[in-house]
């Protein structure tokens, strides 16, 4: 599957705007068939705090379904499935309450986003419920993956696990290659 960065319509009169968030027969026309068992919400207050690069290894991988509801994230996914041609490359989209855009990141990539702006608040759905033992990351600043993340000029504010992740080459990835390279898709 790849990764879908999903442009909901909105519908607006004088009043404001309605959108559909999720819609399971829309991500079904894509070949999304999870089941989305959990909902986890952050708020972060200072300009340029970085949470990332996480994910979760099998048997609890987790498909995420990304937005942002107030601010703006430079959201990123990066591939992490040994063999695949595009191991260790990122797509990246901006999302903001504004544009109203998500981002849907399968099993098999590292996710991670920078805030743009501050008391910004992400939301998004996993396929799977949080299992500490499968709890994993990569480092965010790997000059490996070369993410330009746009950062303020104090640099990123991190948690002391995001401070200590492995890079790229540490990681013995336990994230099969499906045969689909890395493509960033807009439905």
């Amino acid at each position: 599957m790849p990764v879908l960065h999903i442009s909901a319509k909105r519908f607006g009169d004088e009043r404001g705007w309605f959108t559909e968030t999720y819609s399971s027969r829309m991500l079904s026309k894509h070949g999304v068939t999870d089941v989305f068992v959990q909902d986890n919400h952050s708020l972060s207050r200072p300009l340029g705090t970085l949470r990332g690069l996480h994910f979760q290894t099998p048997p609890h991988g987790q498909v995420k379904l990304v937005r942002c509801l107030r601010g703006r994230v430079f959201d990123v996914a990066v591939d992490v499935r040994r063999g695949s041609p595009t191991y260790g490359r990122h797509v990246a989209a901006e999302l903001s309450a504004e544009n109203g855009e998500q981002l849907l990141i399968p099993i098999g990539f590292a996710h991670g986003f920078v805030t743009l702006e501050p008391d910004t608040e992400v939301a998004y759905k996993v396929s799977d419920f949080y299992a500490p033992e499968c709890d994993g990351g990569i480092r965010w600043d790997d000059p490996a993956l070369a993410i330009a993340w746009p950062l303020p000029a104090t640099g990123p504010l991190l948690s002391p696990k995001d401070e200590k992740m492995p890079f790229l080459k540490d990681f013995d990835s336990p994230f099969a290659y499906d045969g689909r390279p890395l493509e960033l898709t807009r439905i």
